[in-house]
């Protein structure tokens, strides 16, 4: 091996670490794919797949990179990325992990990899990432109401990128629309505190809507029913019903305080609204519909 031929080959392989991953492999894969051999020296597997990969990522001649990191040496990302048996190969595209495979594949099906990779082709319907059809698969299952099938692909996003915001979201909506609060605020905690991801803001407004407990509507609407102008106990039903998911009895409850009189307590009802249309999610036709209504009764 000439020295050009060695020098390109230590650019397109290296080795890499839980310390340099970020820049080895999130960054650098939004300049070009760059593939991820998770391996370790006693592994038999790996030392088939390691030279056979290495073969056809410098035949590829700079299509795509390739880094292999030691997990017993350097074992966080591997369990970040939920690494349970090695040889693992993940490929990055955008800063994303885009395809994958476990094991020891024969050198034609590397080439096959590694050809998709470079001509800028991840696997699966219409180009998207596995993470993006995962995402698509948890939108349809809450859209046709089921829980069960949502979080199983949140859950599957989160083993592929475990700080995935619209996967913690997503999943911290589904516990918090199956009642269990506590495990909400948990998983939505997991997300930055900066974020301003559309769904994680309208999921931390519901969480601040939500009490947690059993509310005691029933009550309340009868208490408002003996005085339809006690503001107080209105106001306190729209939040409970907020709080229970009731997103259009509570806007409807907002909206008769403000009709009735919409600077009282300093404009509460018109600022919860805003909370609540947060929370129901900006484009949802509850948030649509109420800042029509709400318009309505502030510009009449």
């Amino acid at each position: 091996m000439t020295d050009s031929t060695a020098l390109a080959a230590a650019d397109l392989i290296k080795d890499g670490a839980d310390a340099t991953f970020g820049q080895d492999v999130v960054e650098e894969s939004k300049r070009q794919p760059v593939i991820v051999d998770f391996w370790a020296t006693w592994c038999g597997p790996c030392r088939q797949l390691g030279p056979a990969l290495e073969r056809q990522v410098q035949a590829a001649k700079g299509a795509v990179k390739l880094v292999k990191i030691d997990i017993d040496k350097h074992p966080r990302v591997a369990g970040q990325l939920g690494v349970q048996s090695i040889p693992t190969v993940y490929a990055f595209v955008d800063g994303q992990p885009v395809d994958g495979f476990m094991g020891a594949l024969p050198e034609s099906q590397l080439k096959t990899f590694i050809e998709r990779l470079g001509a800028g082709g991840p696997p699966g319907e219409e180009g998207g990432s596995e993470i993006d059809q995962l995402l698509s698969i948890a939108a349809e299952s809450v859209a046709v109401g089921d829980v069960g099938g949502a979080a199983q692909a949140f859950a599957q996003v989160l083993q592929l990128d475990p700080g995935n915001v619209k996967a913690l979201a997503g999943l911290a909506r589904v516990y918090l629309t199956g009642g269990d609060v506590d495990q909400a605020r948990q998983i939505a905690a997991m997300a930055p505190a900066d974020s301003t991801d559309p769904d994680l803001v309208s999921l931390r407004a519901a969480l601040e809507l939500s009490r947690g407990e059993p509310s005691e509507t029933q009550g309340l609407e009868q208490k408002l029913k003996a005085d339809p102008s006690d503001h107080a106990t209105r106001f306190e039903l729209a939040n409970a019903l907020a709080g229970e998911g009731d997103f259009d009895g509570a806007v409807d409850h907002l909206l008769e305080i403000v009709r009735q009189d919409r600077e009282w307590n300093d404009q509460a009802a018109r600022k919860q609204l805003l909370t609540v249309f947060e929370a129901a999610g900006p484009a949802s036709e509850t948030a649509k519909s109420g800042r029509r209504r709400l318009s309505s009764l502030l510009f009449a």
